[in-house]
């Protein structure tokens, strides 16, 4: 299986459960400018990662790839507890990271430099800082009182802790949000975790 990924990346969310899950595979790190090539361009048409290579089959998509491995390894529990409520809950918060808090940070991340104006382009960022703060709000009350998402570990805790570095590292205001800083701590005192983060050249 070979894993393509660029470090700190979404995909930095599949690289985690790919070790909480045992499974071997190869991990091959694409830069920026390698995304545009054709190279990639045969394996992921729209140069995004992360992409997953299984016996010439390729599946591209964060939450398609988290729901994969899940399945691929029932027994790591992954992917809740066997019921469809508990599968439910696993597929809400990987929406919420994937459809909400992921595309939150794209003007961070520069999606509105086309509107050349400094200014405004800053107030997009403003903006978006601070609607990844509220949504971040939403996922602090619910973590009161579990430590994971859905209570037990699952393929979406990664990709929320994924989001909540890109938070520490582009402005967003996180103070205060103490239980959403516990489940990132209790995340990265994973021995798994941490031979990723070391993998990726995070830390």
């Amino acid at each position: 299986m070979n894993r393509y990924y660029s470090p700190g990346a979404c995909s930095l969310a599949d690289h985690i459960v790919l070790e909480w899950i045992g499974e071997p595979y190869e991990a091959v790190r694409v830069s920026r400018d390698d995304r545009r090539k054709p190279e990639f361009l045969s394996i992921n048409p729209a140069g995004a990662v992360p992409a997953l290579e299984q016996d010439g089959w390729v599946l591209t998509q964060n939450s398609a790839i988290l729901n994969y491995l899940a399945d691929l390894h029932p027994e790591s529990g992954l992917g809740g507890d066997g019921s469809a409520k508990s599968r439910a809950e696993v597929n809400k918060w990987i929406a919420f990271s994937n459809s909400d808090v992921h595309p939150a940070f794209h003007p961070i991340f520069g999606s509105t430099a086309y509107l050349e104006d400094a200014a405004l382009i800053d107030k997009t960022k403003e903006a978006a800082r601070a609607k990844v703060r509220t949504l971040f709000e939403r996922a602090d009350a619910h973590l009161a009182d579990k430590d994971w998402l859905v209570g037990s570990r699952s393929v979406a805790d990664p990709y929320l802790y994924v989001t909540y570095r890109w938070a520490r590292s582009t402005g967003v205001d996180i103070s205060g949000l103490d239980n959403l800083a516990a489940f990132a701590s209790r995340i990265e005192a994973d021995a798994a975790v941490q031979k990723v983060l070391k993998d990726e050249g995070l830390a």
